[in-house]
Order: C-alpha cells, then structure tokens, then sequence
C-alpha cells in the first residue's frame, strides 16, 4: 500500500513537472546585432518569456547562423525551424506576390507600404504564405534601398553603368539594377563585407541601418540616396510549429509580435535618421541625387511585373500605393 501511495506521489509530481515545462523555439534571422531586426528579435523573446510567465523560451540565432533567408524559409516550411525574420526576397521565391511591394520607387517611406501590409493586402499575403506553410507574425521594416560603391558618386542612372553591384536573390532588385545599367552579382549576406573589401563586386544595395551595422561603410566610401525601392522583413512561423501550439500559446505569439512589430519599425525609422549624420562622420560620402531620372530608368520593371504571373497582385500593390 505504501508502494502504491509512492508511485501516485510520483505520477503526480511528474505529470506537474511536465505541466510546467517549458516550449524552446529558436528564431533565426540574417542580420547582425545592432541591427534594428535583431534588437526586435530579442524584444519580441523578451515578451513572449514574460507574457508566458517562462513557460515559453525563444532563442534568437542572428547573422545567419541557422543559414541564409533562403535556407531559413526552407527550414521553416519543413518544420525544422521555428520561426525566422526574414527577407523580401526569399519569401518572394516561395510567395511570388511578396515581390509586389519592391516595385521601384513605389513607395517613398515605409509608413506608406505598412498603410496597405496592415490591411486587406497584407491580409491576401498572409493568406497566400500560410498555403505554403509560412504563418505571418508580422510584416517588418528592412527600409528604403539606397545604392553604396567604392568607385564613384552615383548621381544620375549613367554612373550605374558599368559597376558590379551586389543583389540579394530578389528578382525585382535585379531587374532593378539591371535596369539601370549595373551589373548584378548575388552573394550571400553574410560573405557581402568580404566580397567588398576584395572587390568581387564594387557596390550593393541596402537600407542605412544595414550598412551600419554589417560595417559596411568601412569598405563603401560612396552612398547615393536613390531609394529605389522598400522592402519588409516578414516575421514568419513555420506552420507545423503554428500547429502544435494551443490556443492560448497562440495568443501570445502573436501578442509578443505585434509589440515587436511597433518597436521594430520604431527603431528602423529611427535608424534612418541618425545614420543620416553619423555615416559621414565615419568617412561615408552620402550624395542625394534626382529621383525622377531613376524611376524613369526603370518604369520597364514595373510593367513587366504587372504583365507577368503575378501581375493581378502587383497591379493592386501598385494602383493602392498611387492613391495614397
């Protein structure tokens, strides 16, 4: 009787035990540290440890130590990855329609691409990512593009001709340059300050907050303000893991996320403004140049992407974005 009393106390305290276990999921992004993608990253941990009271544990894995975007995007629609905050462009490759919102000079700050990826757009999109295993958490801000070389102040699309320039996998960042001239090279993230500092290719593109916190303007002298395009940084969740969480752990995910969300963009925003006068004091050369002869330069991306596959979406990104 006694053995018997014993073991119930021990059934007890494991099924207790087990009550009271913690969830581990691991978010993996690209960026490094500093960035406002990471920063995010750790609030968005921060939020969900708290709001489950420590039930729930988010490692967050940044500057591609799980893989590149792409890598993470198989990961997660595989299930071997929790969660990531990703790219534009590798989630482009698996939801075509994510390339919509990366027309050239589409939007001229990223408040005017949010107005649409908080509404009815945004909506579809996510729709169309969990179809493909991709639970969206968020719709994150990786800024407006600007170009940065270490040759030539890029002032007009005729200084664009002749420089390799280095894109992501992103199909509409290559039509873009491609289209201005450049001549486009895709390197991983992670390898791009290397491939610049032994001169693989001469410039790239990306928004300040990257080029500051990768370094890359200790091997880029010249940034042009030719905001040629926005991009976001989905935060997605493989949906296998969306799957195994109950209700209430679903809740607060996507509580945790939409505060991250606000401070995310916050910080990107705010990004924008500082580096604006702290890159020059680093050495960086920062040109404003005419807009109107860029995006009449690349007017073709825009109507080749509203005539291809995916042309009724990008055609509804682009009339809602014009009428603002």
């Amino acid at each position: 009787m006694k053995f018997t009393s014993l073991l119930a106390a021990a059934a007890l305290t494991l099924a207790a035990g087990t009550s009271y276990a913690q969830t581990k999921l691991t978010l993996g992004h690209g960026a490094a540290p500093g960035n406002p993608r990471h920063e995010a990253a750790v609030a968005f941990a921060n939020a969900v440890k708290q709001k489950s009271g420590g039930r729930i544990e988010v490692q967050v894995a940044p500057s591609a130590q799980l893989g590149d975007d792409a890598a993470m995007i198989t990961a997660l629609r595989s299930g071997t990855l929790d969660m990531s905050a990703n790219s534009q462009g590798a989630a482009s490759v698996v939801v075509p329609e994510y390339a919509a919102f990366g027309m050239p000079f589409l939007f001229s700050d990223p408040t005017a691409a949010f107005k649409l990826l908080d509404g009815p757009l945004g909506k579809e999109l996510a729709e169309k990512s969990a179809a493909k295993n991709l639970i969206v958490l968020g719709y994150w801000d990786n800024g407006i593009r600007h170009v940065s070389n270490s040759k030539r102040a890029v002032l007009t699309p005729a200084d664009m001709k002749g420089l390799k320039i280095r894109t992501p996998p992103d199909a509409v960042t290559i039509d873009i340059m491609t289209a201005l001239g450049a001549e486009t090279q895709q390197i991983k993230f992670a390898e791009l300050y290397v491939a610049l500092q032994q001169g693989v290719v001469d410039g790239q593109e990306n928004p300040l907050a990257n080029i500051d916190a990768s370094k890359l303007y200790e091997v880029q002298k010249f940034i042009s303000l030719t905001g040629h395009k926005f991009e976001m940084n989905p935060l997605l969740m493989s949906k296998r893991t969306w799957d195994r969480l109950s209700e209430a752990d679903r809740k607060i995910i996507m509580e945790a996320a939409n505060e991250a969300t606000a401070v995310q963009r916050k910080l990107s925003r705010e990004a924008d403004d500082r580096l604006m006068v702290e890159l020059p004091k680093k050495g960086v050369k920062i040109d404003k140049v005419d807009q109107s002869q860029f995006a009449k330069a690349t007017e073709s991306v825009t109507t080749k992407w509203t005539s291809g596959p995916i042309g009724d979406y990008v055609k509804k990104v682009v009339a809602a974005a014009r009428a603002k």
